[in-house]
């Protein structure tokens, strides 16, 4: 057992002794162990000496023989006081020599206990929308759409917004053209917005073998960092212009998608809309009630945590904005003091929602896990490659399912608290709001 100890708050320091003799005979155990298949000539397996094994080996056991006592200890120490380490403790040993008694030092944070939550004292807000019948028609108007027919318009026809359009382009930032920014005979529906803000704009009132410069300057949050910010120029040719001729809105359509009748089709509308407009409403419940968890409950922090958390938040800081050149704007500097305290609230409510959800037996089963991975996969264009990622990554695959964890133990606190409804619009329940 430890010596000596000091704590304060969350923060442990401990000092430990293992004699000489206790850390030979543990590398002894260690050599031994390893003997039984190690090969030396003129030595069968298993039948090495001990003192031939101590010659070749001994200072490698020692090591191994040490972080095993270190961790014994340790162990033995926070299951007496009934602790938990919240990350790998820090050894310290530079005073010790081998064949000499090993006085070490471990420092270490642990987990805080969580106070007891009493929920029935919150109250959240149900925002409560009605569902517009227009968000029926529009819905039904987009499948119109999505089985429209592009018909070739004569050469003389010049495009609308809504028409597709089939380019050439040739990207250039100055008199250089960059990479990636060439295609042929590129199909492109005017107004989709798939384009830099600017480009399709530019393609209206124009007609088939036109051939036009467009200038356009990309997002400074633009996805290719050498290209974000900067002023580009593209050299078009029109090939050809289609104009998108609707269905008619009938059975016929209707069956297309699976839905005996248009009445069929709307009502299968209807819920899929009251079921978004239910999901909303409940997403800004848990973020009301994170709020006021982070505002409410009184909890220490270990150090460890929020400088692991910290670190994080910096290097995606760094990625993002590693080639601003200078040009980002006052924006993307690092705020030290905004960044740890969003950290702190991220660290806290993670805890929270750990232990709570621990305690009151929220599990994430097989089928939650599979659900989330089916509900991303089929946001891709090859959901193969999301599977193979989650089979391939245990660690992204770990924090899915701690994702899935925090949202049933929000879901479950919110069955304790209080509600008060709200009538909104629909358009209300689907504005940002920031997640921990």
């Amino acid at each position: 057992m430890f010596k000596k100890e000091k704590i304060k708050d969350l923060h442990y320091t401990v000092t430990g002794l293992i004699s000489a003799a206790d850390l030979q005979a543990a590398a002894d155990e260690i050599l031994m162990e390893h003997g039984k298949k190690a090969k030396l000539p003129g030595f069968r397996p298993g039948h090495i000496p001990l003192n031939i094994l101590r010659q070749k080996y001994n200072t490698s056991a020692i090591t191994e023989a040490i972080d095993k006592l270190m961790n014994k200890d340790l162990n033995e120490y926070i299951t007496e006081k009934k602790l938990r380490l919240a990350g790998s403790p820090k050894a310290d040993l530079a005073a010790w020599e081998i064949g000499k008694d090993a006085e070490y030092t471990l420092d270490f944070d642990v987990l805080p206990t969580l106070p007891d939550i009493d929920l029935e004292k919150f109250t959240v807000t149900k925002k409560i929308a009605k569902l517009d019948e227009a968000e029926v028609e529009k819905s039904l108007e987009n499948i119109r759409k999505s089985r429209s027919i592009a018909e070739k318009q004569s050469d003389e026809y010049k495009a609308q917004n809504g028409d597709t359009a089939v380019i050439d382009f040739k990207g250039f930032i100055g008199k250089d053209a960059f990479e990636g920014g060439t295609a042929e005979k590129h199909h492109l529906i005017l107004g989709s917005g798939s384009f830099i803000p600017g480009f399709e704009d530019q393609l209206i009132g124009h007609k088939a073998g036109d051939e036009f410069d467009v200038n356009v300057k990309f997002p400074a949050d633009y996805h290719a960092s050498n290209l974000a910010g900067k002023d580009a120029r593209f050299a078009v040719k029109i090939h050809e212009v289609r104009k998108h001729k609707l269905p008619e809105l009938n059975d016929e359509l209707a069956k297309s998608v699976g839905h005996e009748t248009v009445e069929k089709l709307r009502e299968h509308i209807r819920t899929i809309l009251n079921d978004q407009y239910e999901e909303a409403a409940k997403r800004e419940m848990r973020n009301e009630l994170l709020d006021i968890l982070a505002e409410k409950v009184k909890l220490d922090l270990p150090d460890v945590l929020v400088e692991q958390e910290l670190n994080m938040a910096k290097q995606e800081h760094d990625r993002t904005h590693a080639n601003c050149d200078g040009d980002c704007g006052t924006d993307h500097k690092w705020d030290e003091k905004k960044e740890r305290k969003e950290a702190e609230r991220r660290v806290k409510l993670g805890l929270i929602l750990a232990e709570w959800g621990t305690q009151n037996k929220v599990e994430v089963s097989r089928d939650d896990l599979q659900q989330a991975v089916w509900a991303e996969a089929s946001r891709y264009p090859d959901p193969k490659q999301v599977f193979e990622f989650y089979n391939k990554n245990q660690n992204a695959l770990a924090m899915l399912r701690g994702m899935i964890f925090e949202r049933k133990a929000l879901d479950a606190m919110l069955t304790h608290v209080k509600t008060k409804e709200k009538n909104v619009k629909p358009e209300d329940l689907f504005k940002q709001a920031n997640v921990h």
